[in-house]
């Protein structure tokens, strides 16, 4: 097929935190030495900011490292952490740990309550100022290799293409975007990504990957409950002991507030429904004052990594790297990742900057790593190493209690000499439905607590609706086969935005699948028990279109 060609000296897969920190950053550097480097960020989402999702509080540390006057150029940190409060739930109550009890690292001071998808605006506004090119609404479909097998940019998604799989009227196929080095920031469980870790056996001696899903809303609420910089963290209630998780409320500008819940994907009960468990916790009567009364504005879901370093794969491969959540350098106790996606990025640039000025064309970026070890990045993932696999080895209170014991060590400059491990990927941690008791939730009351499609509505999800569906099976009989007879299907529950229906009709139980409800979550990826459904790329531009998330 002939496609058209655009050639650059750096593409970038996803204008995130990662991505646009390496597009400045090269940009940075070649100013610094006067020279041209050709930059050309591809974004699936219909605008820069658009799939992005997070609390957030933000450590700006990164940021003042790549554009030291942020402030006088507008960035859109505006809400400085005024309180801290961390929160063991029960049922009916709270007790509030006292911050003095909490290590230094958990201690938000000096941080900002922020949109992160209008940071990642702000942040493409400066790139383009640069002279990088940004493209919107165009995915990265496929790996493009050159002869000598290292990577050389990748190809975009056609366009028209109907779900038979036939060219509709308005079809274009996709372009070859061509570069000398190929940066992979596209997020958590990217498809490029999978594709590289396999081609190039990057994640050969790596322990798995560990995830978590993360659900936000956006609310407008009463302004006497308001309180502008305030930050809640809460473990406990409505998650059991042996399901790992927490909640957490932000209060940004202008009477809003970030409501959000996350829960570890290594559960093992298919009856859970982590979606219920979000909306259960807006009930708590703590909770549930801050919110009653208010307006629910936007709401969301993501994956998100939580391995730390021991899942860490290879980071680069002949040709580019892995940057940001495409590798995995979320911080899990500080809930914190953009600020080690955003140095990342930099980190890369850098190496990038170096092989381009030695004249060099498709090797690996071995000084890319290297710098990563040497960095805060490396430190502050390191002193929490353990914090994540003592959650899995020894429940939630138990393993809070180690690692708040080992980030003290680590305040006092001791490192333990273990690194503990990660036993299995989330998707084999599902037991039986047989032996698990199922549960029941309580009915949505349409105040705080609300149904799948009411909040769908509110991600802005759009997907052209005559397209080849983007979740692919493997095997079109283990839906029903297993997934059902085993587990009771339990990606009716594990998907935030209902895309998994069991239907029955007079042939029998099948599954249906409504892709145009998907948010890009990627859970139904990273769930599913024996890894049978594959989450691909649909058209660009489709999806969710988040706004002050």
């Amino acid at each position: 097929m002939q496609r058209d060609v655009m050639t650059y000296d750096v593409l970038i897969v996803g204008a995130g935190p990662a991505g646009l920190a390496a597009a400045i950053r090269i940009k940075q550097l070649a100013a610094a030495q006067n020279r041209e480097i050709g930059v050309c960020v591809l974004e699936k989402g219909a605008e820069v900011g658009a799939h992005i999702l997070s609390g957030a509080v933000i450590d700006p540390v990164a940021l003042n490292e790549l554009i030291p006057d942020w402030r006088e150029h507008g960035a859109p940190l505006t809400t400085e952490v005024s309180e801290d409060r961390f929160l063991m739930l029960d049922e009916d109550g709270a007790y509030r740990i006292p911050n003095l009890l909490l290590p230094p690292l958990m201690n938000n001071h000096g941080n900002y309550v922020v949109s992160l998808s209008n940071v990642c605006r702000w942040l493409a506004d400066q790139a383009e100022a640069l002279g990088v090119e940004i493209y919107p609404g165009f995915t990265a479909a496929q790996v493009l290799y050159g002869d000598d097998g290292a990577v050389r940019g990748v190809i975009t998604g056609d366009m028209g293409v109907g779900k038979d799989g036939k060219e509709k009227p308005d079809y274009a196929p996709g372009m070859e975007l061509q570069a000398t080095y190929t940066l992979i920031g596209e997020g958590v469980r990217g498809s490029l990504a999978k594709e590289l870790e396999a081609h190039f056996g990057l994640r050969d001696g790596a322990q798995p990957q560990k995830y978590g899903i993360g659900f936000k809303e956006v609310w407008q609420i009463d302004p006497k409950q308001h309180q502008p910089g305030l930050v809640i963290h809460s473990q406990g209630w409505p998650l059991g002991g042996d399901t790992g998780g927490g909640g957490f409320l932000y209060h940004l500008e202008e009477n809003l507030v970030s409501v959000g819940f996350v829960v570890h994907l290594n559960y093992s009960n298919p009856y859970l429904s982590p979606f219920d468990e979000f909306q259960r916790y807006k009930t708590h009567p703590v909770i549930r004052k801050m919110l009653e009364g208010g307006k629910r504005l936007a709401y969301g879901a993501r994956a998100i990594n939580e391995g730390g370093l021991q899942s860490l794969p290879k980071l680069t491969f002949p040709g580019g790297a892995l940057i940001g959540c495409s590798a995995g350098f979320v911080n899990v106790p500080r809930i914190k990742g953009s600020h080690n996606a955003m140095k990342s990025g930099m980190l890369a640039a850098e190496a990038v900057v170096e092989a381009l000025a030695a004249g060099r064309s498709g090797d690996e970026l071995v000084s890319y790593p290297e710098k990563l070890r040497t960095s805060w990045v490396w430190k502050d993932l390191d002193q929490v190493r353990n914090v994540k696999p003592a959650l899995s080895r020894f429940g939630n209170v138990l393993g809070s209690m180690y690692g708040g014991f080992e980030m003290w060590l680590a305040a006092a400059g001791i490192r333990l000499p273990w690194t503990l491990k990660h036993s299995k990927p989330d998707n084999a941690c599902l037991k039986p439905a047989n032996e698990c008791t199922p549960i029941k939730y309580p009915k949505y009351d349409g105040k705080v607590s609300f149904d799948k499609l009411s909040s769908v509505f509110l991600s802005n999800v759009a997907h052209e609706e005559n397209q080849p569906c983007h979740l692919k099976l493997a095997d079109g009989a283990v839906p029903i086969e297993l997934n059902l007879a085993k587990y009771d299907a339990p990606e009716q529950r594990y998907c935030p935005a209902g895309v998994y229906e069991i239907v029955k009709d007079a042939t029998g139980p099948r599954l249906q699948i409504n892709a145009a409800n998907c948010i890009h979550c990627k859970t139904c990826d990273i769930k599913d028990p024996s890894q049978n459904i594959n989450w691909t790329t649909p058209e660009g531009g489709g999806g969710p279109n988040y706004q002050e998330t």
